[in-house]
């Protein structure tokens, strides 16, 4: 199992459902993740009136008020920002460059990014990433809900 990071971030790019959001800020909650940064038209906890997201908070049950976070508009400046700062970059997505999630190993400082509930992460995007994880499925779908796929990951990866 891998040691937890000092520092663990999570990457939301696009995500469009608030459901969604708020089901991650209540896992990212339950395994310690310091930041959640939501990119582009990923809702936020908050408007720009800080008025509350009530679909955010009716399934974060609080967690949006206890874990960090903050709105990027651009994936690639947030990227840059973050391997400034020394952040191991993994995405969570299916790709011919991928590698089992079980086998990668995290640095002290890790931000998993994870997809669009329909079109996942971009390549250009995974073309900027230190790692492509992927979680191995059986089924025929071969895919997951964006925060299922966020539980599977951190706990995993985690070693919680």
């Amino acid at each position: 199992m891998n040691s937890k990071p000092k520092e663990t971030c999570i990457i939301l790019p696009d995500v469009r459902s608030s459901y969604n959001v708020g089901s991650v800020f209540r896992t990212a909650d339950a395994a310690g993740v310091s930041k959640i940064f939501l990119v582009g038209y990923t809702p936020c906890p908050e408007d720009r009136f800080k008025r509350a997201n009530k679909e955010i908070g009716k399934t974060a049950l609080g967690a949006e008020k206890t874990v960090s976070w903050e709105h990027e508009d651009d994936i690639f400046t947030l990227l840059k920002k973050l391997k400034k700062e020394g952040f191991q970059i993994i995405a969570v997505e299916q790709s011919l460059k991928s590698v089992d999630y079980k086998k990668v190993t995290l640095t002290e400082k890790t931000a998993l990014l994870f997809g669009n509930e329909v079109e996942g992460v971009s390549q250009v995007v995974l073309d900027e990433c230190d790692i492509i994880a992927e979680i191995p499925m059986l089924g025929g779908k071969e895919s997951l809900n964006v925060s299922v796929s966020v539980g599977v990951a951190l706990f995993r990866m985690l070693g919680i």
